[in-house]
């Protein structure tokens, strides 16, 4: 019997290929990304994961099961974990320290996607919550499950695959994958159509992401008032 996550994944595997022949995960690969590029994402990433946490919160909120309000709840702090010692890490590489980088502004990208996946955890059902943050787990667990062999000749880079291919980041994709599997199988037909365009939609924002620290984003210019 098919897994509700392989229907899911049929769905979104086109734009998973699509992350995955960008130009800014060859760069990790072959440590030919720039690291300006490279600096914009993490400071970018650094905003967003303040507001998915917030989002996972949430979604812990409204879980029905002790133990899904624990994991989701884990989750957000772990999200605010990474964000302190990962990123915190690849800030010192580059001469900023994190009140630095906080005076960065929110990109049009990040914004975006954090507006969407706050605006569903809040106002969508609670499976649907579930379904916009799952392509931010996935999506980085299946590239750096990808990526791990072939690690990166910059250290910056192979740390950054190296925690996302990793067995810790991978057991945790792994639960929130069951947890998507005993939600599909009670779903009506209308609401499993609700969950997969959510995650098919926050699957095309992890792309835009990459996109957007690829093409150092920023915001068009002010127009004076």
């Amino acid at each position: 019997m098919e897994r509700y996550r392989d229907e899911l994944w049929g769905r979104i595997e086109p734009s998973y290929q699509a992350i995955l022949e960008h130009p800014f995960v060859g760069g990790l690969v072959d440590g030919s990304l720039p690291e300006a590029v490279f600096q914009h994402y993490v400071v970018q990433d650094a905003h967003y994961l303040r507001d998915y946490a917030r989002a996972l919160a949430v979604t812990g909120a409204r879980a029905a099961e002790d133990e899904q309000i624990v994991q989701f709840c884990q989750d957000a702090a772990g999200a605010i974990i990474v964000e302190r010692s990962l990123h915190d890490g690849f800030l010192v590489g580059f001469g900023l320290t994190s009140v630095q980088a906080r005076g960065i502004p929110v990109m049009p990208t990040t914004l975006a996607y954090t507006s969407y996946l706050l605006r569903v955890v809040h106002q969508g059902s609670y499976a649907e919550a579930v379904a916009a943050v799952l392509p931010c787990y996935w999506i980085y667990a299946r590239v750096g499950e990808t990526l791990l062999d072939r690690g990166s000749p910059n250290p910056l880079y192979r740390r950054w695959i190296d925690t996302y291919g990793g067995e810790a980041f991978q057991a945790t994709v792994a639960a929130v994958l069951d947890v998507v599997d005993q939600l599909g199988s009670a779903l009506s037909g209308a609401e499993r159509d609700r969950f997969a365009a959510h995650v098919v939609q926050t699957t095309r924002y992890e792309w835009m992401f990459f996109d957007a620290a690829w093409r150092l984003e920023n915001w068009p210019a002010e127009v004076s008032s």
